[in-house]
């Protein structure tokens, strides 16, 4: 197979182009995120407490309408779920207080333009359509990082699942030769220690915008809830075990993937080393540490917890049918990153890469025996006068 251009250039991804291509995979398809996004429901289901814990100790507005912002939404049924255990709580404390007189409720429904936001809006409709949980609905197209509304105007923000992911590359890692190049690596785990710095460098920065850009638009008393991809407290790793190191859709098996490309001759080295994939997971540390030093906020709760990849049905499952497994997982990869990959290499050469990582998986059988962990930080902060 002959190699065709490469659509994007190793430097692009340092700049601001990244946002134009970092999404979840839209549609409805068997790659989409609408159809693998179960671990993403399941923590967002297991941290709900820490979000109605601090709804419910909310100061209550005397605005007419409450403003609900989803920054990062992506497409399906997670943000709505958010959304309506917002608005149900709320609605419940204000009834209690003011009756009929309780407030309307607006959910901005926010991400980058690249988001599938037609998908969005679909599905959405469909729901309003049977559902008793009303709020008026809109989309802003926008990256969390910059500031998305007025001054003073949102009265509770969410963000799932989606803050791990950083603004741009750090444009260290891509000097060639030096200390910082991630040679060999399409990611941060098991790599140098500077590159994992530069990346650290690089999340501090946009932990501080995003909070930042919070901090305005956010009225006193305000709940801000993030739930993030995360590692545990001092682990100098993305994660807290072994066997979620060998088995993370993004180590081990996509590196092979890479490299499978390369012995055939599809790529070169230079292209491998020119993709990073641009996520880091932070500690609690970290995550309270930024708000210190932004201040303006003042934490409420915040925990780290682990998310099973599958259930134990499934695996046991899959035991006797390492094929589909294979394709599980390959579904689950391609709907974080597949936007980013077909960009960067062109559809052709990003159908063959993940052909090879689909193979990969569906041929290690140590894969069906071990059990991955995604690991989460959750935390509810009050915006603070």
């Amino acid at each position: 197979m002959e190699s065709p251009s490469l659509p994007v250039t190793a430097k692009d991804w340092t700049s601001t182009s990244l946002h134009r291509v970092l999404c979840m995979q839209g549609g409805e398809g068997d790659v989409s995120y609408v159809n693998n996004s179960d671990s993403q429901a399941l923590a967002i289901t297991l941290s709900k407490p820490i979000l109605i814990s601090s709804l419910q100790s909310i100061k209550l507005f005397t605005s007419p309408l409450i403003r609900i912002a989803d920054l990062g939404c992506a497409t399906g049924s997670n943000t709505f779920d958010t959304v309506d255990t917002v608005v149900e709580t709320l609605r419940g404390l204000f009834t209690a207080v003011y009756g009929d007189g309780s407030p309307e409720f607006e959910a901005f429904f926010c991400d980058l333009p690249s988001n599938d936001f037609n998908m969005l809006f679909r599905l959405l409709f469909e729901k309003q359509k049977v559902d008793s949980c009303k709020y008026f609905a809109g989309g802003v197209a926008g990256s969390f990082y910059d500031r998305l509304f007025p001054r003073g105007t949102i009265h509770v923000a969410v963000s799932l699942s989606a803050l791990h992911w950083l603004s741009k590359i750090p444009e260290k890692v891509l000097e060639k030769g030096s200390r910082t190049w991630n040679k060999g690596k399409t990611w941060i785990e098991g790599t140098k220690k500077e590159v994992v710095d530069a990346y650290a460098e690089q999340s501090d920065k946009d932990l501080d915008d995003f909070l930042k850009c919070r901090k305005e638009e956010m009225v006193e008393g305000g709940v801000l809830f993030v739930l993030m991809g995360g590692r545990p407290s001092g682990s100098s790793s993305q994660f807290g075990d072994q066997d979620t190191r060998a088995k993370h859709p993004f180590t081990t098996t996509m590196e092979q993937a890479w490299q499978d490309l390369i012995d055939e001759g599809l790529i070169d080295e230079e292209t491998r080393d020119g993709f990073n994939i641009p996520a880091y997971m932070r500690s609690p540390e970290e995550v309270a540490a930024g708000v210190d030093r932004i201040g303006g906020f003042k934490i409420e709760k915040m925990e780290y917890m682990k998310i099973v990849e599958y259930s134990d049905e499934k695996h046991e499952e899959w035991k006797n049918d390492p094929v589909s497994y294979g394709r599980a997982r390959t579904n689950l990869v391609q709907a974080a990153i597949r936007p980013m990959v077909e960009v960067y290499l062109g559809p052709d050469l990003c159908d063959e890469l993940f052909k090879r990582y689909e193979s990969r998986v569906s041929t290690t059988q140590e894969f069906l025996h071990i059990t991955c962990f995604f690991g989460v930080v959750a935390f509810s902060a009050i915006r603070l006068g």
